[in-house]
This record gives structure tokens, sequence and C-alpha cells, in this order.
């Protein structure tokens, strides 16, 4: 007897040398194609690691372009083949039991006008990164603002519908999310684990205030290229 027809999802990553990182992401990507037929998409930025020899090493096609991430997760749509697309960050790894619980969410004929996230961890034992959690998930349940850390899972009907990514340097996770508002955005109960490198770097509460800061003049419509400037 055959099995049921296995769904065709297309699993966008842009990325620019993130050889340090990437190799986990596509770790936990990899027992995928066991229940989807999975179409693996590495959108690199112009790379001087060896981040595309990794990428291919798990099987995933190769797409050239500018480092722009806003410009390489639509291209990354427009290339990938699926009506279900994943967009997930080359640092970003996802706790085991995930294709699962994405197989129910897309089983399920009334998401097919819903998006869903993932819930944001920090692979940092800090405490900063521990509270900076707790902000993220009451961000997410009181103004439904998730950002590209923590995925994005869509069918690829209603990415159209709303636009999709924008060639955007910064932002482009907000943008789409705000587009998306009419719609439900549905946490997922799986852990998206993503490094915290630019936190520990400038530390947490300096990297925070500036991300608020860089929110803040978008919503004023200041300048794309003069918040990404402001962001570092």
């Amino acid at each position: 007897m055959m099995g049921d027809k296995k769904e065709k999802i297309g699993i966008i990553i842009p990325a620019l040398n993130s050889s340090a990182e990437i190799n986990l992401t596509l770790l936990s990507l990899k027992e995928t194609n066991k229940v989807f037929d999975v179409d693996l998409l590495l959108v690199d930025g112009g790379s001087v690691d060896n981040t595309i020899e990794i990428a291919k090493s798990y099987g995933a096609r190769i797409i050239n372009t500018s480092p722009n991430r806003g410009n390489q997760l639509a291209l990354g749509a427009l290339a990938v083949k699926g009506d279900w697309m994943l967009f997930i960050h080359a640092d970003t790894k996802l706790e085991k039991g995930w294709i699962k619980t994405v197989n129910n969410f897309i089983k399920n004929p009334r998401n097919s006008n819903n998006a869903a996230y993932f819930r944001l961890a920090f692979n940092d034992q800090n405490s900063a990164a521990r509270r900076l959690e707790k902000i993220t998930e009451w961000r997410c349940r009181f103004l439904k603002m998730p950002y590209g850390d923590q995925g994005l899972l869509i069918k690829r009907s209603l990415y159209n519908l709303v636009g999709g990514y924008q060639p955007m340097v910064i932002m482009e996770d907000v943008d789409l999310i705000r587009r998306l508002k009419p719609y439900k955005l549905i946490p997922l109960p799986v852990t998206a684990i993503t490094s915290a490198n630019r936190y520990s770097k400038n530390g947490y509460l300096i990297r925070s205030a500036r991300n608020l800061l860089c929110l803040t003049l978008y919503y004023l419509g200041v300048p794309i290229k003069l918040i990404h400037r402001i962001y570092g």
C-alpha cells in the first residue's frame, strides 16, 4: 500500500560567512526529508569562508547574490519549490521534534491563511539571555511581533497575498510581519536556538537598546539605510 504523498516544502536559508554556525542549523534540518518532499535552498550573500561547501554537503541548492538579507529571502522565495515555505536564519538550530509539529500545522486546513514561528532561545547560559527570551515571549504574545531569528512558516499563497519579503537591508522581518497582522501568527511549541554572538559581543543591554532604537526609527519612517548604519 502506498503511503500518503509527502507535502512539498521549501526551506530558505539566507547566509553570509556563516560557517561557524550553519552546520548545527543544517544538522537540525537533516531528517526533514523523512516527512516532507524538501527543497533546501541556501541564498548566499558572497561568503568567503566555506559556508557554501558545508551547505552542499547537506544537499542544499545554492543561489549567489549580494549581501542583503531582505533581498536574499525574497529571491529564495521565488526560487524555492513547494506550497509551503520555511525561512530560517543560518545561525538558528531547531530543537528535536520540530518536524512533527510543523507537519501537524501544515496538515490542518485552517492554517492555509495562518503563519507560524518558533519560540526563541539563545545558545548562552548568561542570565541576561534568559531575560531577553522572556521579553521576546512577551513581545510575541502581546504585540504579535516575532523576529526573523524565530523562523517563519507560511503557505506560498498567503506569502504572495501579503507581498512577501522586500529587498531591505534591515527590518525585512518587521516589514513582513506588519503586513501579516490581519492574519493569525501562531507560536509553535518548539524552540529555535539562535546564536547570541551579536549580544555577547556588545553586551545584552546595549544591543537590545540599539535594536529598540532601530525599531522606533523604522516606525517613525526614518530611511532604512540610516537605520542600518545605526544597527551596525
